[in-house]
């Protein structure tokens, strides 16, 4: 069997396994891609949300394409990316829509157009190519660094605005013509031909049009043959780190549970629940409860502290969570109430003997290090609090290095650096002594991610320039380097009391 023929054979019995699989055939062909490999793409709940709708739009097919698993061997076969439904290459499509969820997924984007043999950079691509859009999560943020190589971003919840592209797109014989009408409508951005007071609007998708959930279930992703649905969207809090806050597009929206209930197929087995504050619902015990009485295995995406209860608990606990996972995202309680992380001591203690109530094996805490005015002090305070918890059950503490994000009232606050980073990594080693699990990501990359969340479109630039030369973190410290990237100032104080962001927000009505 040739290499070709094996990496498509890959493909094929990866699709067998699919249920609920989308196709039909269109004039107008959208590959619906995501930048990083199909086990992640297909774990996105944003991502089967939009396959869905343009799968539903008239007169458009989409078809899916991920970047494959192993780069190299697609690079040495010769072959491009190829879609999901029919094997059709990338460059075939009439619009190539991507799907990025967070900075450094740029490069996945960088590596797909390349192995579909068309430019990457958006100013070397002319009329005959296909139109290349993205949007996803990062656009909640700061999408600056894809400018040079997109022409349309679609920013914010894209359900609706979507079909108001697609339609654009079928009526349109001339490109510039249509970039100029695409340029006026508020949450889409045309790189260099959006006005400056329309560049930052994000979407919001009108409610009757909630909830996504999963199109197709397999078992080849994260979340092995689970359907996803969201009950609720938003998120009703302040932390001044995160972008998906009760400023953004009008907090927290909830679902009904038998709305979502209705909607989860016979055949789902496994059920996640996914928002960006899941528990927040005010009847999230009662669906949790009613699923589990189905037969049903259930999962929750974000579990608050301060909302756990022991039926909420053992809920999940008879759904086969073996693992409870909270987040604390402050080493010490001055600085939990610094970016304003509304949990306690107490609240987190009383997490861990829930789980042990209800019978789970460990309690998995997500942390971060380095935020602004952090100190060692701060550090053993953490370290003192996990020895705390790890006498109550098994700790994992995962440990992420802050790196402020536009649209936030952290935004320009600036990376504590890699070293200090590995020196509050290194004195939490060293003070929690193996008694608890310590998983943190890496120090560089954290950065990496903080210049090109803080940067413009040079950040971009970078990044492929980075990408061109190989992808070390050597080679990006050059690139941020030669291409005078800058993180932005600091813009707000951080000081706990200035939350409004400086990014407004545009409705369904306004995106009509």
């Amino acid at each position: 069997m040739s290499s070709r023929h094996a990496l498509l054979e890959q493909l094929t019995r990866r699709s067998a396994d699919e249920v609920g699989a989308l196709r039909k055939s269109a004039p107008l062909k959208v590959a619906l891609t995501y930048p990083s490999p199909y086990h992640v793409g297909m774990s996105s709940l944003g991502f089967q949300a939009i396959a869905r709708e343009v799968h539903l739009h008239e007169g458009a097919m989409m078809e899916r394409v991920f970047l494959p698993d192993d780069v190299d061997a697609w690079r040495k076969a010769g072959l491009p990316p190829v879609s999901e439904e029919s094997r059709r290459p990338l460059k075939d499509f009439d619009v190539i829509a991507f799907s990025v969820a967070y900075e450094l997924e740029v490069t996945g984007l960088f590596t797909l157009l390349e192995l579909a043999g068309l430019p990457v950079r958006r100013e070397e691509r002319g009329p005959d190519h296909p139109l290349v859009i993205a949007g996803g999560p990062l656009t909640f943020s700061n999408p600056d660094p894809l400018e040079p190589f997109v022409d349309v971003l679609v920013q914010g919840e894209a359900e609706d605005t979507i079909h108001q592209v697609l339609h654009e797109v079928q009526g349109a014989t001339d490109r510039d013509a249509l970039l100029a009408r695409l340029a006026l409508r508020p949450g889409v951005r045309v790189p260099g031909r959006s006005p400056e007071a329309t560049r930052y609007l994000v979407a919001k998708t009108a409610d009757e049009r909630l909830p996504a959930r999963s199109s197709i279930v397999t078992p080849h992703t994260e979340l092995r043959d689970m359907f996803l649905i969201e009950p609720e969207r938003g998120c009703s809090r302040g932390c001044h780190y995160c972008v998906m806050r009760r400023t953004t597009n009008g907090g927290m929206r909830t679902v009904s549970p038998e709305r979502v209930l209705e909607l989860i197929p016979p055949t789902a087995k496994r059920v996640g629940l996914v928002g960006a504050a899941v528990t927040d619902h005010p009847r999230i015990v009662e669906l949790l409860e009613t699923i589990v009485r189905s037969g049903r295995e259930v999962g929750v995406s974000s579990l608050r502290a301060d909302r756990l209860t022991l039926p909420l608990v053992q809920a999940l606990r008879a759904g086969g969570a073996k693992v409870l996972t909270v987040a604390s995202d402050g080493p010490s309680q001055r600085l939990r109430d610094l970016v304003d992380r509304k949990h306690s001591e107490a609240q987190l203690v009383n997490a861990a003997q829930l789980a042990k109530a209800a019978g789970l094996a460990r309690l998995k805490v997500y942390n971060v290090v380095g935020l602004p005015t952090e100190t060692p002090e701060d550090i053993d305070e953490l370290v003192r609090f996990t020895l705390e918890l790890s006498r109550i059950l098994p700790v994992a503490l995962g440990v992420a290095p802050f790196a402020a994000k536009r649209n936030t009232p952290l935004d320009g606050a600036p990376f504590a650096g890699i070293d200090v980073v590995e020196d509050r990594l290194q004195r939490l080693r060293k003070g929690l002594k193996g008694r608890a699990e310590l998983r943190p990501t890496s120090a560089r990359w954290a950065w990496v991610e903080y210049m090109l969340a803080q940067c413009g479109p040079e950040g971009g630039l970078a990044a492929y320039e980075a990408h061109r030369n190989g992808g070390s973190f050597a080679a990006w410290r050059r690139a941020f380097e030669a291409t005078g990237c800058v993180p932005f100032e600091a813009r707000r104080t951080v000081d706990g009391r200035r939350t409004a962001s400086v990014w407004p927000t545009v409705g369904p009505r306004l995106t009509a």
